[in-house]
């Protein structure tokens, strides 16, 4: 038996909101992980977005052996990280040298000190393997029990194919459909929003789901903007089944076109070209307006929050969403000073750099939130790692 509701409002000229997930009660006596489905909160200055829900219901896969027949569908969780970077890392010094700026130019305006960038010869597909391969043994599933590989990515080493069935057949998931997922910074929580549904729809017991861009290839280096800030890598996390309570909540997801022009990459040249004042101002309100939204929709407070993980874009927007919605600097996690903006992998190479720095650990409550072009933007709490 399914049985599904949706909603979607939206006001005048103001974009909506889409919500995916449902509310679940906890069973030891913390406050209900993923609550009533409802808007959070919004800023004067921002236009007004609303929430739509998205609350679906259907009976627990008949594989899990250690549900109970009481026709709840399974739960998610996020079971481990791992992450892949090239070995090449580039300082700013060299960067400013070339542009010919003052020495701390670079770690003023943007936070970052150094970046990982690939070499010709290296391929996205690779490092997304060796960072699902990781994910994979901490998470001590096989590739062969992997039902789906999900990669976001904006730069994939083709057109065709896409990155995610080479992935897949590089980690030997013989069984797993894979495909991509290309919503820029936004993709690795786009993507990770549509693993876990399908977890929760009983369609797979494991995913895994990639972020991967190797940006440097979209970089002009003529243009200071963009040369200081980009950089490559790749992160996975490891999704599987739960017959007890989820531990990932609903994934707020939005996008407006009116900003489709502050971030592109054109066809003509392959480059990408930011407004980069414009986007710093909108990355900051919605990443605040998305936050509120998703820990509302889950039930809780921002005070329930061990840890918000942002896209890692700039240091001063972390900075400003922090004091905006006053959270201490010490409980939003920075990484951007060691490996730049990513894209579609600053998500997972956060919560890996969050673990390796002794700030994630198993039961925290994890904020994710991203902003990117089109805009496109997203938040959700996770509980991390395994009950």
């Amino acid at each position: 038996m399914i049985a599904a509701h949706f909603a979607y409002h939206s006001s005048g000229r103001s974009p909506g909101a889409l919500l995916l997930g449902r509310p679940a009660s906890a069973a030891d006596g913390r406050p209900p992980v993923w609550g009533d489905l409802s808007a959070g909160g919004s800023h004067p200055e921002r236009r007004s977005r609303e929430v739509g829900a998205v609350a679906t219901g259907l009976r627990s896969d008949p594989r899990l052996a250690s549900a109970p027949s009481t026709g709840r569908r399974p739960g998610v969780v996020a079971a481990s990280v791992g992450i892949s970077v090239p070995e090449r890392v580039v300082a700013n010094a060299e960067i400013e040298a070339r542009f010919g700026v003052a020495p701390d130019w670079i770690v003023r305006r943007t936070g970052i000190r150094t970046r990982h960038i690939a070499g010709p010869e290296e391929r996205l597909d690779a490092h997304a393997a060796a960072a699902a391969r990781m994910a994979l043994q901490r998470a001590e599933v096989a590739p062969q029990d992997v039902d789906l590989v999900i990669v976001a990515t904006t730069t994939p080493d083709e057109l065709m194919p896409a990155a995610a069935p080479l992935v897949a057949h590089a980690l030997g998931a013989t069984r797993a459909g894979a495909f991509d997922v290309g919503s820029a910074c936004t993709g690795f929580l786009s993507a990770l929003a549509v693993g876990a549904g399908q977890i929760e729809a009983g369609r797979a017991r494991a995913a895994v789901i990639v972020g991967a861009d190797l940006v440097s290839r979209l970089i002009d280096p003529d243009d200071r903007g963009t040369a200081a800030v980009f950089a490559d890598g790749a992160g996975a996390v490891v999704l599987e089944a739960t017959a007890g309570r989820g531990r990932i909540g609903p994934v707020v997801l939005g996008a407006d076109g009116a900003g489709a022009r502050h971030i592109r990459v054109p066809r003509d040249d392959y480059k990408i070209r930011m407004l980069g004042h414009d986007t710093f101002r909108e990355a900051v309100a919605t990443l605040s307006e998305s936050t509120l939204q998703a820990v509302s929709a889950a039930g809780l407070g921002l005070a329930d929050i061990d840890l918000f993980v942002y896209h890692q874009a700039n240091g001063r927007i972390l900075a400003a969403v922090g004091e905006r919605l006053g959270i201490g600097t010490e409980r939003v996690l920075d990484c951007i000073g060691e490996y730049g903006n990513t894209v579609a992998a600053t998500l997972p190479l956060a919560l890996s750099y969050g673990e390796r720095e002794g700030v994630l650990a198993p039961g925290d409550r994890v904020l994710l939130g991203a902003f990117g072009a089109g805009f496109t933007w997203g938040a959700t709490v996770i509980e991390w790692g395994r009950p």
